[in-house]
């Protein structure tokens, strides 16, 4: 029998790759989201990103690390760098960006939903990343774009070559009952599917309320990042 470390998904081996993924996620910060659905992003993020399970898809293959920058996002001139791209080398790398996360303050938002425009400024984050086996871009929303160039109209062209766009979207906790709050929901995953999300595999994840981003946010962790760190394989005794 052989014996493999994991089996989730096989990347190939480069020598030449300096990391596995490259992952930036970019969070909706728009005047929609009120100053307690805020830390709810925010903070759901850090705790998705400690959780035990998405710790040991970070270290699974501690030759091939990941990285992650993180920003915000509201109206098309307002994207905020919330943290540098970041090689998650060891534990202490992680604890040191979630500490970056958990510190980080509001600084200026619009009342305006630019998603096209967080769109490019993710492509650009990372198209700084070139030598990583993979590159996503994870855009989380609670409503659709109301300015700036359209999802839909930002060509492929302007995406680094490879890049895959996943979206994660969030359900207001304002809507009128929960009939309501769950067509909200299946709407705005529609759009997300049908005009951001992008690439190979590419898929949407849901959170019902901020209250639930950091499950939400896990799940989709979970699915980006899982790989298969095929050690050596040999026949068992």
């Amino acid at each position: 029998m052989i014996r493999v470390l994991a089996c989730l998904m096989l990347w190939p081996v480069a020598a030449d790759a300096a990391c596995r993924h490259a992952l930036a996620l970019g969070l909706d910060m728009s005047d929609s989201v009120d100053t307690v659905e805020y830390r709810l992003q925010l903070d759901g993020l850090a705790l998705a990103l400690d959780s035990d399970r998405v710790r040991e898809v970070l270290f699974a293959q501690p030759d091939a690390p990941i990285r992650i920058a993180v920003y915000e996002w509201s109206g098309p001139p307002n994207q905020t760098l919330i943290l540098p791209w970041t090689t998650l080398n060891s534990p202490s790398d992680l604890t040191a960006a979630l500490d970056v996360l958990r510190r980080h303050e509001r600084l200026v938002s619009a009342p305006t939903t630019a998603i096209g425009s967080a769109l490019l400024y993710g492509f650009d984050l990372l198209d700084q990343q070139p030598d990583c086996w993979k590159r996503t871009l994870d855009l989380s929303g609670d409503g659709e774009t109301n300015t700036g160039p359209r999802p839909q109209d930002v060509p492929a062209s302007r995406a680094p070559a490879g890049v895959i766009v996943n979206g994660l979207v969030i359900g207001s906790g304002n809507s009128r009952g929960d009939d309501h709050r769950f067509a909200d929901i299946k709407e705005l995953s529609s759009y997300y599917g049908r005009h951001v999300v992008r690439g190979p595999g590419a898929f949407v994840e849901v959170a019902l309320g901020f209250e639930d981003y950091a499950a939400a946010m896990e799940r989709k962790l979970l699915r980006e990042l899982a790989s298969i760190a095929i050690g050596q394989m040999t026949p068992d005794p």
